[in-house]
């Protein structure tokens, strides 16, 4: 069986001879780059030294290459325009180092200069002129937003002011899709992916404009959250603008990739902390339901995609209405957060949606645990999770940075070794 027909059957709620595996094929399942250096040192892909490319400065992600995939089984890849989330092209790479010293690759627009204290600023579009809109702690692995929240004026707030960023696809971009498409389709048996989490409403990665150099409108996340209380009507305002953005370049993507793509990841807002939603059940109802429901359905009306919604947290609250409004695919299931228990989410929601995701926690089993607790932890997943199909393996968001490579390891031998159906 192919990659691609392992995942459609996922998809169509069906048994396949084994359960499909993501890495990388979007930026929530991604591997930090330095585990993806680890990771490919142990299982001899390169000589020491050898750089691995950054494929998201903001959150550091690694390129997943085709010998990668092969040797650990993935079924998905990444289909994605050729813009970082600093608003510079993935293009004229250089060498790099982490502050932990792994030799990488990074895009020519990855302009960073050092502050007094160790820490790292990154630059909007690679303008140092402009302020710098991330940093990078001393000794750190990621970039944090930096919030320039200018002076809000509350008679002259208009919603242009939160769309700066979107923009209907441009013919250059679609030509992109279209190539890439094709090249993923004829020279891969992967299924593909759309990874276009941009497209969402309220995404706290873009909330603060990190690839604008001058961001207006409301950019701080606290007083955004507040805002969909106190500001229903300007959110909504925004968000209605937005979907129709959104359904534009949506038909323009359509038309460049037709069918070729098996699902799309398109909302990336998270709804659940640790312990509870962030939102209420009302909130997102009226406020974001309206919009979830109208761009799912123009993509089931007119493509065989599938939809996909990334929310971390506790999110039992709210699954009822992801389904509601369209979703076909729900990630990363954050097992370890409050009434996230994995046996009743396969109870409740498991006949009515894939579960993309939830294949080992990335807080605490994989980042600290031993082999033999990482080992178990799968294992459970995959019979938890794996009956009747409708599961993709992932862990549970981003694979992070100082993962123990024997983890890893155990991670994906354990998938290999038992995650063949019948289960």
């Amino acid at each position: 069986m192919t990659s691609r027909e392992r995942v459609n059957l996922a998809l169509q709620h069906k048994e396949a001879d084994r359960i499909p595996l993501d890495v990388g094929a979007t930026t929530v399942t991604g591997m930090h780059v330095t585990s993806v250096y680890l990771l490919r040192q142990a299982l001899g892909l390169d000589p020491p030294g050898t750089p691995v490319r950054v494929m998201e400065p903001l959150l550091m992600l690694g390129e997943i290459k085709p010998d990668l995939m092969a040797a650990l089984g993935i079924d998905v890849v990444k289909l994605s325009g050729r813009t970082t989330s600093f608003g510079y092209e993935l293009k004229d790479w250089k060498e790099w180092r982490t502050f932990d010293g792994t030799p990488v690759l990074v895009p020519g627009g990855f302009n960073t200069t050092p502050e007094p204290d160790g820490d790292l600023l990154m630059y909007p579009c690679a303008d140092r002129f402009a302020p710098p809109s991330a940093r990078m702690p001393k000794g750190g692995f990621y970039f944090d937003a930096i919030i320039r929240q200018p002076p809000i004026d509350e008679d002259n707030l208009c919603p242009e002011q939160n769309l700066e960023e979107f923009s209907v696809l441009s013919d250059d971009e679609q030509e992109h899709f279209q190539r890439e498409a094709e090249r993923l389709y004829q020279k891969t048996d992967k299924a593909i992916i759309l990874s276009m989490g941009g497209l969402g409403f309220g995404d706290v990665g873009r909330i603060p404009g990190p690839g604008l150099k001058y961001p207006q409108g409301i950019r701080d996340l606290e007083e955004w959250y507040m805002s969909l209380s106190f500001r229903r009507d300007f959110i909504y305002k925004v968000f209605e603008a937005q979907t129709q953005i959104d359904l534009a370049s949506l038909k323009k993507l359509h038309d460049a990739v037709g069918e070729r793509v098996a699902a799309i990841y398109w909302s990336g807002a998270d709804f659940g902390s640790q312990n509870a939603t962030i939102v209420s059940p009302k909130t997102y109802r009226e406020l974001f339901f309206p919009f979830h429901k109208q761009v799912n359905e123009w993509i089931h009306q007119h493509t065989s995609w599938k939809t996909f919604i990334h929310s971390c947290g506790s999110v039992w609250t709210l699954i009822d209405d992801f389904i509601a409004a369209g979703f076909d695919i729900l990630n990363p299931l954050q097992t370890s957060a409050a009434n996230m228990d994995p046996c009743e989410l396969k109870k409740r929601f498991g006949g009515r949606i894939t579960f993309w995701g939830g294949g080992v926690d990335t807080q605490q089993t994989l980042p600290f645990g031993t082999p033999d607790e990482v080992r178990k932890q799968v294992r459970e997943r995959l019979e938890q999770f794996g009956p009747g199909g409708r599961f993709i393996f992932s862990a549970i968001h981003n694979i992070q940075a100082l993962v123990p490579v024997a983890n890893l390891l155990a991670m994906f031998e354990t998938l290999r070794d038992y995650g063949r159906y019948p289960l």
